[in-house]
Formats: structure tokens, sequence, C-alpha cells
């Protein structure tokens, strides 16, 4: 029997035990962090010959030059050619809906002008543009992720960033054409088979064949964690993901086979991730952990599903939904599903999650693929102050500031005073020239 947590709000330790429940120590570990610092170091003096020396040594290639670490866009593009049919054309839906999806999400720049007797003509406003170049990082090796690069990769376009540049690593040499064939259908601009912390060097610093980009996107290992981290303030990223994690509200009312599944989901990504249940039925609990011990034995990652649960599952029995919404708020967890009979009044009740997943046919899965929203969200509680990935991450605001003759001397005498204030003279000066005596 899989010895999944159980907690209730009922007990007098409750607190304490969630406490426990939610610690997540992510720290660094010491020898990645001294390994990607070398790295970024080297990567950042050296160039292209470093990239092209890590790559040999990583990922087992025996490259002479960047040149050979690059493909091209027909190369993409026969990637996408040769999908079987169904694969390519479920690909080819899902970049549809994430598509229409994100380009509802495109800001727009805006302005006013002022009416009043003493400030006519003054103009204030906010300009809209997109970044010049992102880097995206794709996962290689173990795992290949198709899914991300439309996630990443799309959002980077709708918002009409004019250079989109992935590195995916291929150890071995070995090229994943799923990959390859959405690259193809985001609209990707170019492709290095490069990855690691010498790939986030490479976007980062710019080398002779790679150009400095803006902000790097997308997950990884460890290593290219922390060179993110490192990086960043040199160019912007996306954020440092977490573990995954998904949290069931339930109310007794679903398939109990589909809510261990869905815990499933996320516990298959590996040992680290986290399955909650919270449920107002203590029968339905045990529903659910029978149909768990029904299910994991067919399940091909069985190892890492148990492993996750077992170590960082639960099931939180609670009085009542309000209850069970108060916990999910502090939670505030990626992936929230509100497996009830009458979701929709609980939905405007959650306030922090990553995405809310409403009723009993919204799996999670869906959302990683092809529902249309972004599949990268906020992870380790992160959820309180941040959204999920978007059009608009890709897209930086400017100030617009336009002073008439009239409102520069309404202005000018309240910057004045209050530069003055401040002990700044010069900002005073600056604005009491331009008034008229």
């Amino acid at each position: 029997m899989v010895a999944i947590k159980r907690l209730a709000t009922v007990d007098t330790d409750f607190k304490a035990k969630m406490d426990a429940l939610l610690a997540f120590e992510a720290a660094q570990d010491e020898g990645v962090e001294r390994t990607v610092i070398g790295i970024l170091a080297d990567v950042k003096a050296r160039g292209d010959a470093a990239v092209v020396e890590y790559s040999n040594k990583f990922d087992r290639l025996s490259v002479s030059s960047m040149a050979d670490l690059e493909l091209s866009k027909a190369e993409m593009q026969k990637a996408l050619d040769g999908l079987p049919a169904e694969q390519r054309q479920a690909l080819e839906a899902a970049a549809q809906r994430v598509r229409v999806y994100h380009e509802k999400q495109r800001l727009e720049g805006w302005s006013y002008t002022e009416e009043s007797e003493e400030m006519r003509g003054t103009m204030l406003g906010q300009m809209i543009t997109p970044l010049d170049r992102v880097g995206l990082y794709v996962p290689g090796g173990k795992a290949a992720y198709p899914s991300s690069v439309l996630m990443n990769a799309i959002p980077a376009k709708v918002a009409g960033v004019k250079e989109l540049i992935m590195v995916v690593p291929t150890p071995g040499g070995e090229h994943n054409q799923l990959v390859l064939a959405a690259a193809c259908l985001a609209g990707v601009d170019r492709v290095f088979t490069i990855g690691g912390a010498q790939a986030v060097g490479a976007l980062a610093y710019g080398t002779a064949s790679i150009p400095q980009v803006d902000k790097i996107v997308g997950p990884g290992n460890a290593y290219v964690a922390c060179a993110k981290r490192r990086v960043f303030g040199i160019v912007g990223i996306d954020m440092i993901a977490g573990p995954s994690e998904i949290l069931v509200v339930a109310d007794g009312s679903g398939n109990p086979d589909w809510v261990a599944m869905d815990l499933f989901s996320q516990a298959e990504h590996d040992e680290l991730a986290q399955s909650i249940l919270i449920c107002t039925d203590a029968g339905y609990i045990e529903q659910v952990q029978a149909s768990i011990e029904k299910l994991l034995p067919t399940m091909p990652r069985r190892e890492v599903i148990e492993t996750s649960l077992t170590n960082r599952g639960a099931f939180i029995l609670v009085r009542d939904l309000e209850e069970a919404v108060a916990i999910a708020n502090r939670v505030a967890p990626e992936h929230l599903e509100l497996s009830l009979a009458n979701p929709d009044p609980w939905v405007s009740k959650i306030h922090h999650a990553g995405a809310i997943f409403i009723g009993h046919y919204t799996s999670e899965s869906l959302g990683d693929y092809c529902a249309g929203p972004n599949h990268v969200l906020p992870t380790s509680g992160s959820a309180r102050f941040s959204s999920p990935l978007g059009v608009y991450d890709f897209q930086k605001r400017t100030s617009l500031i336009k002073v008439s003759q009239a409102g520069a001397q309404t202005l000018g005498r309240i910057a004045s005073t209050l530069a003055h204030g401040e002990g700044l003279p010069a900002h005073a000066k600056s604005a009491e020239f331009r008034l008229e005596n």
C-alpha cells in the first residue's frame, strides 16, 4: 500500500503538519554552483570555442565548429513534414489553440492629452514594444518536450519578438524530430544543438555565432536553472521553476480513478513533485487510495510516482469547501483542480494558483498540451505574486511624457518644491529654468 500522508483540519497539530508538508528546501548544490560559475566564465571569455568544447564533452559529440551545431530551417521543415499524420495533426491543433489564446493577451499602447487650462497640451502615455531577441532553452536527453517549445515560442512570436533562438542539447547527436517540428510550427528563427550552462552562457553573453539575447526562457536541469539565476540582470529570465505540483479539491462527486490518475500526472515528473488531495469526504479519500493501489501497477513510471506520493503527497480531510479553499490559497499551487459537482461558484474564491482546472472533465494534462493557456506556471507558492508565462513577458512598457509650455509651469513648481525638500538642487533648477517669471 502506498503510504500517503493523512492530515485533517480537526487535528490539533494540523498547522505543524501542513508546514512540514509544504516545506521544500531548494538549496543549490555547491558542486553545481562551482561548475556553473566556471562554465559561464569560460564561455564569456572564449565564446564559440568553449561552447564547442563543452558540447563535445557533455553531449558525447565530435564537432569542430559552431557551424556543426546549428540546424537550418530546412531541417526543421523536414522534421515537420516527416511526422506521422496523426502526430502532425495533434501538434498543429495544439499550436493553433495556444496561438489563439495568446493573441488575446497582446498589450496595446495608450495615451491621453490633458485638457485643463493649466496643463493643456500635455500628453502622457505608455508605449508597448516587443523584445528584440529571445533565447529559448528546450531540454534534451532523457526527455523531449515539444509542448514546451509551443508554450514558450508562440507567445514570444505573438508579442512580436524579432528573433527567437532555440537551444536544445542532442546527446549522442540524436535529434528529436517532434521538438524540431514544434520549432518549425512555432516560428523559431534559429536552432543550435547545445545545452547546459554553456548554452545559457552563450545566449546571455553572446558569441561570434550566437548573438546576445534580451531574455532566456524555458525549463532545464539543475545546471541550467543555476546558470539562469546567475545571468539574471545581464539578461531577463522567465522564472526559476521548482518541482511540479497539483492540488485537487474534491467533494466526493467525481470518479476516484480520474482523481488518482490526475495525482499521478504530476507525480510521474520526478520524485520531488507534489500531489495533494483536499476532500470533504473521508470515504472518498479511501476510494482514491484504492484507485491508486489498483492503477499504480499499470504505470511505466511506477517507482517515481510512488516515491513522489510517499515523500511529498498528502490526503487532507476538511470540514467543508470553505476550509478547502482557504488551504488551497495557502498552498498557492501550480495546478489546482476543482473536482466538484458545482465548481463555478468557488473559482472566484481562489486567489492564488497558477492555473485553475474547473470541473470533472478538465484534467490538468489538457492544460499541459492543448487547452490553450500557457503551461509555464509559478511553483513553490510563487503563485502568490507571479503569473503564468504569457505574451506580456515578451513585451516592454515605456512611459511617454510630453509636457506643454503651460504644463511646465504647473509641474515645474511642484517638482521644484519636492526636489528642494529632497536636497537635490540641480533637479529643482532643471524644472525652474522652464518657468516663466
